[in-house]
């Protein structure tokens, strides 16, 4: 481990942070390959809707953790973004739909998405008092993943507001109420 880190940071603050952004790494790694099974898996008639929707997806994440990787880095700290790494800071199931629908694989990504994005919340919550740079990043990543929830979101909504997942606890529950 390096014996420095951002100025303005004590040694401790930026070990901190970058504690908090190695698990944003892990789940930016484990999105983005989520978001490729699910592109490789996709089927049925919304299929070539979804397969192009889901590719500028994988691309944005896989630059999410770049920069989480880079600022772990400067931070001080060695980004790990081995298989371990994900195994390791996961607090989440593993991806459990195969091949299946669209409206399937939205209806799980939906609570994918919900995840990811509350567990950024608490990271911009936790970096806020001690590093607003991390924080400005996790929230402007933050911010992009809401709106592709959104688009995922506009495929399993009804016209009155309604999601078809509501009230999901699994993605194989979310994925079987989508359909």
């Amino acid at each position: 481990m390096s014996k420095f880190t951002v100025p303005g940071l004590s040694d401790d603050q930026g070990a901190q942070v970058a504690d908090i952004l190695q698990k944003r790494l892990s789940a930016y790694n484990d999105l983005h390959l989520t978001l490729k099974h699910i592109h490789w898996n996709v089927v049925g008639p919304n299929f070539i809707g979804v397969h192009e929707m889901i590719d500028p997806q994988v691309e944005l994440v896989r630059g999410y953790a770049d920069a989480v990787a880079e600022r772990i880095a400067a931070l001080g700290k060695s980004p790990d973004g081995t298989p371990a790494a994900i195994t390791r800071d996961r607090t989440w199931d593993d991806y459990s739909v195969h091949r299946d629908t669209a409206q399937a694989h939205l209806g799980a990504l939906d609570l994918v998405y919900s995840g990811v994005v509350e567990d950024n919340r608490k990271a911009i919550a936790e970096t806020g008092e001690l590093d607003p740079i991390t924080e400005d990043l996790l929230i402007g990543q933050t911010g992009e993943l809401e709106k592709f929830q959104w688009f995922v979101r506009a495929h399993l909504e009804n016209s009155g507001g309604s999601l078809s997942t509501n009230g999901a606890h699994s993605e194989k529950q979310a994925a079987s109420q989508a359909r």
